[in-house]
């Protein structure tokens, strides 16, 4: 795992935010990571020549966004030491390497946010709210402020 990958970060945030989805919730997952850094929602940074730049990684392992890289969630193991041998991951490679060269469309209508109802309760930022598009067993939210 290279913390400074952007496609590798990215494909790691959607396996372990989506490998149990179909192809269509790996890429809504995606579309959520690029549109928070495109809204400048949550973004993140890497230091490059004294320069502040946008990173898709650095967006991923920010505190908090997402509970895959939580040091609780059992996943962080699981996708940090997940390898091309396995399926599911090099699907999460490829549509993260679309993601980051902008080739792929966005299904959630501007998300940056969404939750499982099936695996928590409605968080904060969801109650009153209503869900822009449902992705498998995802709720995408594109009005949250």
């Amino acid at each position: 795992m290279n913390k400074g990958d952007d496609i590798d970060i990215l494909a790691r945030t959607i396996y372990g935010e989506a490998r149990g989805e179909k192809r269509s919730g790996k890429i809504a997952v995606a579309n959520v990571v690029m549109n928070r850094i495109k809204r400048r929602k949550q973004v993140g940074y890497r230091g490059v020549n004294g320069h502040r730049v946008v990173s898709v990684a650095e967006t991923c392992l920010k505190p908090f966004q997402f509970s895959c890289w939580l040091d609780n969630d059992a996943n962080k193991k699981v996708i940090e030491t997940v390898g091309t041998d396995d399926a599911v991951y090099r699907e999460c490679l490829d549509i993260a390497n679309d993601a980051v060269r902008h080739r792929l469309v966005d299904v959630t209508y501007g998300a940056t946010h969404y939750y499982n109802p099936q695996g928590c309760s409605c968080p904060a930022f969801a109650r009153g709210k209503t869900p822009c598009v449902i992705i498998g067993n995802h709720y995408f939210f594109n009005d949250i402020e």
